[in-house]
């Protein structure tokens, strides 16, 4: 009788077990990137990977953070531009009107100012800013979080992106 008991708390014991085991051995659920997310971090990855630049991947928490600055913006600032020199993340943000803004159209926004930057010497064309452009493409940044928020009454859009580590420092070479 204690044989029989034995075995069959062996055999209680190995099935449970195997059910763990099998579940233990299953690969975590995939994370799912929302389309504007994706879209965001597709338009990033292309113009970094046309310099030669290792992609970005999406982090939850930076875009958390910018979904609820763009609010922020949206509800108590009148859609202005937010102050992002005070953060611990690289920003990039633009505000426009008239027109339909996606994530793609953003960033290619800020990638236009690729024909003011020069990378020889790490300048930029006299009378024209080339910094969101630079952030885009800033070798060392590997994370990405954005958000966009649309703003009545005047049909504007405001689109803010978060980079961790942020770039854009003094003296250095974006790529």
């Amino acid at each position: 009788m204690k044989k029989v008991f034995l075995a069959l708390t062996i055999i209680y014991w190995l099935r449970s077990n195997a059910v763990l085991w099998r579940a233990a051995a299953q690969p975590p659920p995939a994370v799912v990137i929302p389309p504007d997310g994706q879209e965001y971090l597709d338009a990033h990855n292309r113009a970094r990977a046309e310099v030669g630049v290792g992609p970005l991947k999406w982090n939850f928490q930076l875009a958390k953070a910018t979904s609820l600055l763009v609010r922020f913006q949206r509800d108590r600032e009148n859609c202005r531009f937010a102050n992002l020199t005070s953060g611990k993340y690289g920003g990039n943000q633009m505000w426009a009107t008239g027109e339909v803004v996606t994530p793609r159209k953003v960033v290619e926004n800020w990638v236009a100012e690729k024909i003011y930057y020069t990378h020889d010497n790490n300048s930029c064309a006299p009378d024209h800013r080339c910094g969101v452009y630079t952030q885009v493409v800033w070798r060392n940044s590997a994370e990405l979080g954005c958000a966009l928020a649309n703003c009545l009454p005047d049909q504007s859009t405001l689109a803010i992106c978060f980079y961790n580590p942020p770039g854009n420092v003094i003296g250095e070479s974006p790529y």
